[in-house]
């Protein structure tokens, strides 16, 4: 049975480390290698551009940390981190900035920038993609993309972050062709064996940063679609309506997620309290919310329904402040006092939309 492991947390190195060792990441490791000591594995993030990971675009350094000391932990050595930012940045400077240059020191890991790699012509049905050989000679990918708003497929996770392993001829190709294809296709031709998403701050609009809402969540699982179109629902949208990963479930990609699947929560009884936005579209939706001692997880899905939706109504009440008090509208079990609130601990964004829509 598939699963997601969600970890609410502050402390990212050692929450990832949490996440993992909770997963079943050890597993596949000793199942898809002779000897875990001689396992090539291969670390993807996100690091689209010179923007620090507080900005909502980057994969935390700290995330990244976190996987390289699971790995370690269980013999494996041979780790290196592969990434090319987008077309007419640098993938160098952009390490630099996000704090990479430290983290390869720190653990002697190896960072590749894929825009100086060999080309390998993979054929996928009637397209032919040009990858990125680190990509596909590695042994074991792991996927470490930001969970963030994109302004052309809506969101980007799992399946777009690999829109990093290929040239930058074919990058504008893709965009030629409207991205939603052959991201879902590339996703057959280059295999993700595991996923560890970075939910502490994605940008809640655009894929290059600038409007980040706080979550504090590391989440992880060893299937892509079944990881995005969860996903899909905490930033407020039906996963049946990307089209990328609605061409992935119908390509074997993956499978959709469903209430089948199992959700593990750590430390749901200590979800970090939300820092309001002090700048941006998030500062200006926080102007609907009346928010009291809030989780980031609920806020931050307040934030993405209220985004989503043409809701410009009264306040929303949102936090533990209002847990046994009375009032008109809530978000979250909080309150759930409330004449009308949306139930859950916390509910997804997409929830909420449908709230507002049913009775807002």
């Amino acid at each position: 049975m598939s699963s997601i492991i969600v970890n609410y947390t502050e402390d990212f190195v050692n929450g990832t480390v949490e996440a993992l060792k909770a997963s079943n990441l050890s597993e596949l490791l000793e199942k898809g290698a002779k000897r875990a000591k001689d396992t090539c594995v291969s670390i993807k993030p996100n690091m689209v551009c010179s923007r620090k990971p507080s900005e909502g675009a980057t994969t935390h350094p700290e995330v990244v940390e976190g996987i390289i000391v699971f790995l370690k932990e269980h013999g494996v050595n041979n780790i290196e981190i592969i990434e090319s930012a987008w077309i007419g940045d640098d993938t160098k400077r952009v390490y630099r900035v996000c704090g990479f240059d430290e983290l390869s020191r720190k653990y002697g890991v190896k960072l590749h920038d894929l825009k100086d790699d060999r080309i390998r012509k993979v054929k996928y049905s009637d397209y032919t993609f040009e990858i990125c050989e680190k990509a596909l000679n590695t042994d074991f990918l792991i996927n470490v993309p930001v969970l963030k708003a994109h302004c052309q497929t809506t969101m980007t996770c799992n399946l777009k972050n690999l829109k990093g392993c290929i040239s930058d001829r074919e990058k504008r190709q893709f965009h030629n062709m409207g991205l939603h294809k052959p991201i879902a296709w590339l996703n057959k031709a280059i295999k993700t064996h595991f996923c560890v998403i970075d939910g502490i701050c994605g940008d809640l609009t655009f894929e290059e940063g600038g409007n980040p809402v706080t979550r504090n969540m590391i989440l992880c699982g060893q299937d892509p679609l079944t990881m995005d179109s969860y996903c899909a629902g905490l930033l407020g949208l039906d996963p049946r309506e990307v089209e990328h990963l609605k061409i992935a479930a119908d390509i074997g990609v993956g499978r959709m997620y469903d209430d089948s699947v199992r959700v593990i929560e750590l430390n749901a009884d200590k979800k970090p309290v939300m820092t309001k936005p002090d700048y941006g579209i998030a500062a200006r939706l926080a102007e609907y919310i009346d928010e009291d001692s809030a989780c980031s997880a609920c806020y931050c899905a307040l934030i993405n329904a209220l985004y989503r939706s043409d809701y410009r109504g009264e306040k929303i009440a949102v936090g533990q402040g209002f847990a046994g008090k009375l009032g008109r509208l809530g978000c979250g079990n909080c309150a759930s006092n409330f004449e009308k609130f949306v139930a859950g601990c916390p509910p997804t964004a997409a929830e909420v939309v449908k709230f507002f829509r049913c009775f807002c």
